[in-house]
């Protein structure tokens, strides 16, 4: 069988649409309290995630908590958000689970997972590069360009997922 540039794209397809009929996933999707319970957790902890993360954000952009030092307002949120970020993971991956076809085909549902990995990558230039050389600028109350860079970007990125997360129910009204 010839694979051609299309190929990956209809086996990811046809390994959802195996997902989407598995006997699991159709309990998932038809019962009444584990998704709302499911979807009520996701909803929780991305509150979490994006309210601690926003806070963390506005610091490095110089626009709030300016008297208190960077390092300390991310060593008190930090563990927050990433909590939040995990829970919000497995519950995200749950409510993918319970429609995988029909989240595969979904454009917001796309741009929300192409934000969420940028998102993740700003994160981890952040520690791995921005946030190394803290003690240079950690009691600055506005520091420097590109920490001011990282900050705003994930913003925006935040922005974005909660947009296209939301924007997910109304695919049919925008693309029907």
């Amino acid at each position: 069988m010839s694979r051609g540039p299309g190929r990956p794209l209809v086996d990811l397809f046809r390994f959802f649409e195996w997902l989407g009929t598995t006997s699991w996933s159709i309990a998932l999707h038809e019962s009444r309290y584990v998704f709302l319970l499911v979807l009520m957790i996701h909803v929780l902890t991305v509150s979490v995630f994006v309210g601690t993360a926003v806070m963390i954000d506005l610091r490095l952009l110089g626009k709030t908590m300016t008297h208190v030092p960077v390092s300390q307002v991310v060593t008190r949120l930090l563990p927050w958000s990433e909590a939040g970020f995990l829970v919000m993971v497995v519950s995200g991956t749950l409510l993918f689970y319970a429609a995988p076809l029909a989240r595969y085909e979904n454009v917001f549902f796309r741009l929300k997972m192409a934000a969420l990995a940028m998102a993740v990558m700003n994160v981890w230039v952040f520690r791995r590069a921005v946030y190394r050389r803290v003690g240079e600028w950690d009691l600055d109350p506005v520091p420097p360009r590109r920490v001011r860079m990282v900050g705003a970007l994930s913003l925006i990125l935040l922005a974005i997922i909660i947009t296209a997360g939301r924007m997910m129910a109304y695919q049919d009204y925008w693309f029907g």
